[in-house]
């Protein structure tokens, strides 16, 4: 049966049975054009052109929605399999798919690792990052804090890179020449410097950061995934 949306059109039946795994695939797209806080039964029912107590039979909730949409992001990132001296590129790997899938889902960065109810596809996920590590000679304390961050580094750059004002180097070269232009003759030296020994060279492009990062990162880790401790002490 076909249903009428606010707007005043008329949304199609959904062309197979309605279950769990269409449910959440609407929520997604629902999020992907509106944000988490977009998903609600009575828009990811609209989604599906159906009522919204129909969703019922399916997820008792919104929570279950959430939860489950998560569990569908992790399923799309990577698992690692490495054994022994292949960790750090197994990882790698793990972290460049995570950051691509999060950059389509970036709405997804807040409810990752924040549900009370972590489904089999991100628990799954979990286990196959430690026993790379674990398999590879990291402690388990140093296990934990390679997981802690390399997952910040990661959501920490999917978050800056979002939210560029620029999505291509040419338009990363404009805004950079923009900015140029504003600042005042002679001050801000190294500013300036920046702008125009590296942001605004040919073939710049920011996105290039990331591998970087995730080197030294990666490299730190090399360096101490054998000790016992690696606690960082607080002052």
């Amino acid at each position: 049966m076909s249903t009428v949306d606010p707007a005043g059109a008329v949304v199609p039946p959904p062309s197979q049975p309605l279950s769990k795994a269409l449910v959440l695939e609407a929520a997604i797209r629902v999020a992907d054009r509106g944000g988490v806080e977009s998903i609600t039964m009575r828009r990811v029912a609209q989604e599906l052109g159906v009522e919204a107590m129909s969703l019922y039979h399916h997820v008792p909730n919104k929570d279950a929605i959430l939860d489950g949409v998560v569990d569908l992001v992790f399923t799309a990132i990577r698992l690692p399999e490495a054994d022994g001296d292949d960790w750090r590129a197994a990882i790698r790997a793990r972290a460049c798919s995570a950051r691509e899938v999060l950059a389509r889902h970036s709405w997804a960065l807040g409810l990752m690792d924040s549900r009370r109810n972590p489904g089999p596809a991100t628990l799954r996920h979990h286990d196959a990052v430690l026993g790379v590590l674990r398999r590879a000679g990291f402690t388990l304390r140093m296990a934990a804090h390679a997981v802690s961050l390399i997952d910040s580094y990661v959501y920490g750059f999917v978050v800056q890179e979002s939210n560029l004002p620029v999505m291509t180097p040419h338009e990363a070269e404009e805004v950079a020449g923009g900015i140029l232009e504003q600042l005042p003759a002679g001050e801000l030296p190294y500013l300036t410097e920046i702008i125009v020994e590296h942001a605004m060279r040919p073939g710049y492009d920011y996105a290039g950061e990331f591998g970087y990062g995730l080197d030294l990162i990666l490299d730190g880790l090399e360096a101490r995934r054998g000790q016992g401790s690696g606690a960082v002490t607080s002052r």
